[in-house]
């Protein structure tokens, strides 16, 4: 049989289109890359679809499962699936994959990265030179690395990752995630803690969580106004998490520290107060990448949509207690 399989991907060549082809194709299934950046690009341009393979920027709602008739499997090329909605997939009959573990070492070591360009001044030392300075000055005040808590907000692989990568730098490290129990979090050497507690506590904010009703703009105006002054937020899980101009404000009026972002609320962004500040380090939702993560990602979200359609079960199936 010959299966059609869509491909949307908002970043032209975030996936390997071949590996996706050579995955798909042993099953008899042709990957036809096309634009579906809203409902009606998928209704229209995918209406034939057995098979879905969609970044985040792909709504698959329940409108479109009811206009998809032959759609049988949603492969997300990604980890979150805020993009789906999960629970109406199921009423349809439609399976849903993703690919949870290939970019753990990369996200955990990117925003490790903007934690440290942060704390260091990288970016203003980096200005201040190319513009003909040499001032050690231009980046006052650093502290000292060793003496600071990280604070984890969720506690699912990439913070576990990440939680190891800081060890050797000494640092207390403590998370706020109210769906595990508190032993998880101390196995791991770290400090279960409320959410309000973590933001007075933490040097660093890290935010590791799904975007959600729940978590839309979880950093608002009253969590910057509860951080520490010399605390830095870095965010490389959904830029819905923040209210993003609360934290302008809250940049431009000493409220915190810094912010390293790796994603924001509107991708690509229009204009943004963010984009002025010379506390903030910006980086283009790329937490996820390395040549091998994006092979890895490529090949397992073709091949586990393969699976799906030849009556196979999936490797990695989200189900709706997931979603």
């Amino acid at each position: 049989m010959d299966y059609r399989v869509y491909q949307s991907d908002g970043k032209s060549v975030a996936v390997d289109v071949d590996e996706q082809r050579r995955a798909l194709s042993a099953v008899g299934a042709k990957l036809i890359p096309a634009d579906l950046g809203t409902e009606g690009d998928v209704i229209e341009n995918a209406a034939d679809a057995d098979g879905l393979i969609v970044d985040a920027r792909t709504p698959v709602t329940e409108r479109v499962l009811e206009a998809l008739a032959d759609l049988r499997v949603v492969g997300r090329a990604g980890i979150g699936v805020d993009n789906v909605d999960v629970e109406a997939a199921a009423c349809h009959d439609v399976r849903v994959v993703n690919v949870p573990a290939y970019c753990l070492d990369e996200v955990a070591t990117h925003t490790l990265s903007l934690v440290l360009a942060c704390l260091r001044r990288l970016p203003r030392y980096d200005e201040s030179v190319r513009s003909g300075h040499w001032d050690w000055e231009v980046g006052r005040p650093i502290g000292r690395l060793q003496e600071l808590t990280i604070g984890m907000v969720g506690f699912g692989r990439i913070p576990r990752r990440l939680a190891t990568m800081t060890v050797g730098f000494g640092w207390d490290a403590i998370a706020h995630d109210p769906y595990l129990p508190g032993n998880v979090l101390r196995s791991a050497d770290v400090t279960p803690v409320g959410f309000d507690e973590l933001l007075e506590s933490a040097d660093v904010v890290s935010l590791h969580v799904p975007l959600s009703e729940e978590t839309e703009e979880l950093l608002d105006a009253e969590a910057f106004a509860a951080m520490k002054r010399s605390a830095i937020l870095v965010n490389t899980a959904r830029g819905g998490l923040v209210d993003e101009e609360a934290l302008a404000e809250a940049l431009v009026d000493g409220e915190i520290d810094a912010a390293g972002l790796d994603v924001l609320a509107e991708e690509p962004p229009g204009e943004s107060p963010l984009f002025d500040l010379e506390n903030v380090l910006l980086s283009p939702h790329t937490g996820w990448y390395s040549e091998s993560a994006r092979e890895e990602l490529s090949r397992e979200v073709a091949a586990d949509v393969a699976r799906v359609l030849v009556g196979e079960e999936p490797e990695s199936e989200v189900t709706t207690d997931q979603a």
